[in-house]
This record gives C-alpha cells, sequence and structure tokens, in this order.
C-alpha cells in the first residue's frame, strides 16, 4: 500500500474539515495514515487514490471515515479532576439550589455530554448522581450524550464494555456495584442506563433544538477545530448553558481565546465556566 501523497491528504483532509470541523494539515500525514490504512485494508482498497475516488460517493465508507477520525480514547472517569470537580463542588451547590427552588416540586437536573464517543463519561457522571443524592428516585435527571459517530453513539446505547474498558478508571467496588458481568462484558445496571439517552449530534450544525443544560461537558471536543470554528462552537454553546450552570472543557483549553459570554471559576486544582450574568 503506498503512502499518501500531499495531494491526496488534501482531499481526504477537506472532507474531514467540512463534515466533522477537524482541521488536518499536512503534519498530520501519520494520523491520517495510522486512522485509515486498516479501514483500506478491510475494505480491500490498495491506494489512497481509490480510497479518495471511493470516498466521493459511497454513504458507507463516508460513515466509516468519521468513525474512524472522531474516535477518541476514553474511559471511565478519565482525568479524575473533572469529576471530583463534579462530585465535591459543582453537583453539591447545583443540589441544594435546586432544591430550594422546587420546593415541594420535583426537581430537575439536565445535563448534556458533547462529543460523548463510547459513553463512559455519562456513566461515570450518572454514578456520581447516584452515591450523592439519596432520594434521587424524587429528582427527574436527565443525561443526554451525543457524537457524530454512529459507532460510538450505539456502542454507548448498548451499555456493554469489555473487561479492559471496565478496568480502566473503575475501582473493583465501583465495578461491582454498577455493572452485571454478562458472558465477556460487562453491563451498566438499569439504574444507571436509565438516567441516560443517546443521539447523534455534529456540533458544526445548530443544536439549540437541544434546549437548556445546567452542566455540559465539552471536554477536548474542539481541539482541531480551527480558531473561527472554535469561537462559533463556545459561543453557541453559551447559549445552551442555564444561568448558574457549569461548562467543563478540557484542562488544557481555555475559553478566554475564544469567547467573552463566561466567567472563569476555580475549585481547588480545576476550572469550570459559567456564563457572564
Amino acid at each position: 500500500m503506498n503512502e499518501i501523497t500531499p495531494q491526496e491528504l488534501t482531499f481526504i483532509a477537506d472532507y474531514v474539515k467540512r463534515v466533522t470541523g477537524i482541521y488536518l494539515d499536512q503534519s498530520k500525514k501519520y494520523l491520517i495514515e495510522s486512522r485509515f490504512k486498516p479501514l483500506m485494508r478491510e475494505l480491500g482498497i490498495n491506494s489512497f487514490g481509490e480510497f479518495n475516488t471511493k470516498l466521493s460517493r459511497d454513504p458507507a465508507l463516508q460513515k466509516k471515515v468519521i468513525d474512524a477520525i472522531t474516535t477518541r480514547e476514553t474511559y471511565f472517569f478519565r482525568d479524575n479532576s473533572p469529576f471530583e470537580l463534579l462530585r465535591n463542588k459543582i453537583f453539591p451547590d447545583m443540589i441544594a439550589k435546586k432544591q430550594r427552588a422546587a420546593g415541594a416540586a420535583r426537581p430537575a437536573l439536565r445535563i448534556w455530554s458533547a462529543a460523548c464517543s463510547t459513553g463512559q463519561e455519562v456513566y461515570s457522571i450518572a454514578i456520581i448522581l447516584k452515591e450523592i443524592i439519596p432520594n434521587i428516585e424524587r429528582w427527574d435527571i436527565s443525561i443526554l450524550g451525543t457524537d457524530i459517530s454512529d459507532a460510538a453513539i450505539q456502542k454507548a446505547s448498548y451499555a456493554k464494555y469489555s473487561r479492559l474498558e471496565v478496568e480502566r478508571g473503575l475501582s473493583p467496588q465501583a465495578l461491582s456495584r454498577w455493572f452485571i458481568p454478562e458472558a465477556d462484558v460487562y453491563k451498566v445496571r438499569d439504574e444507571i442506563r436509565y438516567m441516560a439517552s443517546f443521539q447523534k449530534g455534529n456540533l458544526l450544525e445548530p443544536f439549540s433544538h437541544l434546549g437548556k443544560f445546567d452542566l455540559i461537558m465539552a471536554r477536548n471536543v474542539a481541539i482541531y477545530f480551527t480558531h473561527q470554528d472554535k469561537i462559533k462552537l463556545f459561543e453557541r454553546i453559551a447559549g445552551q448553558l442555564n444561568p448558574e450552570g457549569a461548562l467543563i472543557v478540557g484542562a488544557s483549553e481555555s475559553l478566554t481565546l475564544y469567547t467573552q459570554k463566561f466567567t472563569i471559576r476555580q475549585y481547588l486544582n480545576a476550572v469550570y465556566y459559567e456564563v457572564k450574568k
């Protein structure tokens, strides 16, 4: 199989940018080859020229390309600090305010995990809520996970993970409490699974129909976006956040470069954002 030429790389990069927002220049040659060569071998395609020709007119291949390029490493409670932030600061504050505001009514909590991949972030959030809200059955809680990859959404919805996947980030106690072993996989218990829903979503497209959220997780979703696309994305995300809601992005990301609509908050070693009042 030949190496990709600069012209072939440009064709693929333009397609990926147009569909997903991910910007790949010539320096990302290794990334493109490593993601797409296994797919080419699977389909019996011998050159990137043939691959590009097929990509232009094959919807099934187009879906596979999106799955291949957007698949990101994820595991339960990844980069633990945001989850400790949720457990010890953001959720306790939200819960107290929601209970006061609801009075005798049923308090509601709406959460969005943007670019949720295969669901581990969503279920990690649900586990925290189950552990810190003693009367959670009296709450109206919804956790939405969206991702551009059909394969990722399908796996997240199945809520079944291999031993390797559950051993990354989960203690034996958490695994025993919140998962059921089934043959060679572990299934998320229904009490956690029912708190979550998943649907396909492209962050380049309008998402105002999703409504407002108390918490938005958008960690590393825009690291390969252009500067202008990052501005557009975070400006639109600001419109989806409830007053006193929280936005969490990646540890290496700073929203001050892209928008002035947020106020930075810090708790211990973690940073989150609120919409400016």
